[in-house]
């Protein structure tokens, strides 16, 4: 695990503390977190159950394995676990395509110090998906990039954040796409008492 500082810009008013599992950058990158793709389970992948299940548990480790990490470094009592929703409105998405946020929630619920926060940002109007920059038959990408303001115009934010420390997890981070500092700010403009972030990826540049 590393730690980072998400920089405030346009869509964040002040830096945060940033953590990452590993670096992102392809799939033949060695320890490149392949078993995101899985978790996503979009329509144009056929993963079988047995690899889903191999995923789930690769990330499992690594939650298990940085989470408790993370509370100390921000020497934190306890600490509430939100996580960035996924693009389109969560009613659109079957239950194995939503493995993500559930795998969290079951290793958040067997970890002292850590209160389950996962429904907390609930997406009801759809957005782009990101890392879809080519058409995707039987896909339909509808919806806007991030602007300032998105999460608080596509999600519903639960009051329960309010006055709680809050650890925000997503898959991967990509510095410039504003989504992950976006839902930072919905949380801290909602009165959330602090926000950490982590993700499992970071994005690396490729040449």
């Amino acid at each position: 695990m590393t730690p980072f500082t998400i920089q405030r810009n346009n869509f964040l008013t002040q830096n945060i503390q940033g953590f990452y599992h590993t670096d992102f950058g392809g799939v033949e990158l060695p320890n490149n977190p392949n078993f995101l793709y899985k978790l996503k389970n979009d329509p144009h992948h056929n993963w079988s159950a047995l690899r889903i299940q191999q995923a789930q548990q690769e990330f499992r480790n690594a939650l298990i394995i940085d989470l408790p990490a993370i509370l100390a470094q921000v020497n934190k009592n306890s600490i509430t676990v939100c996580v960035v929703p996924r693009a389109k409105a969560e009613n659109t998405y079957r239950a194995n395509q939503l493995l993500f946020k559930s795998t969290i929630k079951l290793v958040v619920e067997t970890l002292a110090g850590f209160n389950d926060g996962t429904n907390y940002i609930q997406r009801h109007t759809n957005t782009k998906t990101t890392h879809i920059r080519q058409p995707v038959e039987g896909f339909n990408n509808d919806g806007l990039l991030p602007y300032v303001g998105i999460t608080n115009a596509t999600c519903h934010i639960s009051d329960d954040v309010i006055g709680k420390d809050i650890l925000l997890i997503d898959d991967i981070y990509t510095r410039n796409v504003n989504i992950d500092e976006d839902a930072i700010q919905a949380l801290l403009t909602k009165g959330a008492s602090s926000v950490t972030f982590y993700a499992i990826g970071n994005t690396v540049l490729r040449h």
